[in-house]
């Protein structure tokens, strides 16, 4: 099911200036749930889902216009724009990826049938727009989950598991050269719950490196497309997932390990689950959830 707001709660798409720390709402609601931006290669739409429906909105302002899902069914906030920006790679809560042409021409289904229990989420598209990288979510039998990080061609065809292990790993975006896959894992918790930190890892899986390891909960590593840096939401210590309505951190991960504060916030689950930084690398898209007094 979408999530409702709470009382007094809105969300605002936001765009915010790397180098300034400068912020402009582009589009703020009250009755529209909204998660997720993605930025379009040409400078010119954020794309983002709301209700179990996909939108897209000029980068200057203005209202959404929705993209026909045709058959497909409801979807989440996991989605990534192909280079050309003419396809929106998206999860649906059926557990499979589609294709789906911003011009409503074309949906298809993307993924493979496996046993009921396994859900795809997509989080990354290599950058020669061939291949697609998703964390595989197993339910067991007692309850748990198994997730691990996988790629498939985004024209369709055989899964490949890059990790293989207990831990829970999310978020799976490759690097702009295409050799790594950046994700957050619990792998590092040294038995604390919840404590994910962020990794990468090389595409044949054979190297996992740790990049931050600190008391806060990091999510979603973003590499920016011009250089070094990895933007990834922070939430505080103790947090267990990527709960909605929190107060989080937006940060950058510099080339020499620091880190630097961009904005904190209320926000969370849906704020920057998918590549949101501008073509030009000076820019980050996302969503606060601000609640009235």
């Amino acid at each position: 099911m979408p999530r409702a707001f709470a009382p007094d709660q809105s969300a605002n798409l936001v765009i915010l200036t790397v180098k300034t720390g400068d912020q402009q709402v582009v589009f703020s609601s009250d009755t529209l749930l909204f998660e997720a931006p993605n930025w379009t290669t040409d400078d010119k739409w954020l794309i983002f889902n709301g209700d179990g429906h996909l939108f897209r909105i000029s980068t200057t302002g203005g209202e959404p216009e929705q993209i026909n899902l045709g058959d497909v069914p409801a979807i989440n906030n996991d989605h990534v724009v192909s280079a050309d920006g003419q396809i929106v790679y998206v999860s649906a809560e059926d557990g499979h990826l589609y294709a789906v042409a911003v011009d409503g021409s074309e949906q298809r289904r993307v993924t493979n049938d496996h046993d009921p229990s396994f859900h795809h989420y997509l989080h990354g598209l290599s950058p020669d727009g061939l291949t697609l990288a998703y964390i595989g979510l197993r339910l067991n039998g007692d309850g748990t989950n198994t997730t691990n990080v996988y790629t498939i061609p985004a024209a369709g065809g055989t899964d490949i598991q890059i990790t293989d292990d207990e831990f829970a790993d999310d978020g799976s975006e490759f690097s702009p050269d295409g050799t790594w896959i950046y994700f957050n894992s619990e792998r590092a918790a040294k038995g604390i719950p919840g404590h994910a930190q962020l990794f990468r890892v090389t595409r044949d899986g054979a190297t996992v490196e740790q990049l931050t390891d600190d008391e806060r909960v990091n999510w979603f590593p973003h590499p920016s497309p011009t250089d070094d840096t990895i933007a990834y939401i922070s939430f505080p210590p103790g947090t267990l997932g990527h709960p909605a309505d929190k107060d989080v951190i937006i940060r950058l991960l510099e080339a020499d390990g620091s880190h630097r504060d961009l904005a904190a916030f209320f926000g969370g689950q849906g704020t920057m689950n998918v590549p949101s930084w501008s073509p030009d690398g000076t820019r980050i898209a996302f969503v606060e959830y601000p609640i009235a007094n």
